[in-house]
């Protein structure tokens, strides 16, 4: 069912440890990997969000093709014009990053759609209680609080754009082919490092500690440890 967005994360976070403890009773292991396993398409966890408004859902118009409001499609531009802001966030272990190939259906380009499945938002059937938008690019191990609350606050950007604003972010997103997301965690740091955005909402501090646990994560990569790294590992 819809929820506020604290209680979301927080169900997240249960269903997680739930899972884990179920599978252990089980003699399994419940890992949450965005890539399990090579040669398979990997896991996402897509979120569909909404607004709604003294109860009622700001993201539906049955007039619109998709039956979206342009509230959504204001929030839909935020959400991509700061993707690779929030790229790190959504998708915050190396692992992640082998989810997001082009060659398994990975949402990994920088654009809407209804229907494509290599989109980063897709716009789902909705009527006026469940008119909402998915993004298809969050990795299930990365921080529920944090991604949600980045998310939201890319969308509201977008919502709350200024006309002439709103034109710079649009050309950006819809002008010409679609960009694509980082494709691997170091790309990913560099634009999250950069981001004035990231640190306007989270502040500097606590985006240069994220930024400095996300990249001892990778330096414990393969790619980085070479030969140092064993076979078996």
């Amino acid at each position: 069912r819809y929820s506020i967005a604290l209680d979301t994360a927080d169900q997240i976070q249960l269903y997680k440890l739930l899972a884990r403890q179920v599978a252990k009773s089980l003699g399994l292991t419940a890992c949450f990997l965005p890539k399990p396993v090579q040669g398979l398409n990997g896991s996402g966890m897509h979120t569909n969000m909404s607004l709604f408004k003294d109860g009622t859902n700001i993201f539906y118009d049955k007039k619109d093709k998709n039956c979206i409001s342009e509230t959504a499609y204001r929030f839909i531009t935020g959400v991509l014009y700061y993707a690779t802001d929030t790229c790190l966030v959504t998708n915050s272990s190396v692992n992640a990053f082998r989810r997001l190939d082009p060659h398994f259906e990975a949402p990994n380009e920088i654009k809407v759609s209804a229907v494509d499945r290599g989109s980063m938002v897709r716009i789902p059937i909705g009527n006026e209680k469940s008119a909402r938008v998915e993004v298809r690019t969050v990795a299930p191990d990365s921080n529920p609080y944090l991604y949600l609350y980045s998310l939201f606050k890319s969308g509201l950007a977008g919502v709350d754009a200024k006309a002439s604003d709103l034109a710079v972010m649009e050309k950006k997103v819809y002008s010409g082919k679609p960009k694509k997301l980082p494709g691997d965690i170091y790309t990913a740091l560099d634009y999250f490092k950069k981001s004035k955005f990231m640190g306007g909402i989270m502040g500097v501090d606590n985006q240069m500690k994220f930024t400095a646990l996300k990249e001892m994560a990778a330096d414990r990569a393969p790619r980085s440890l070479g030969t140092r790294v064993k076979a078996e590992e």
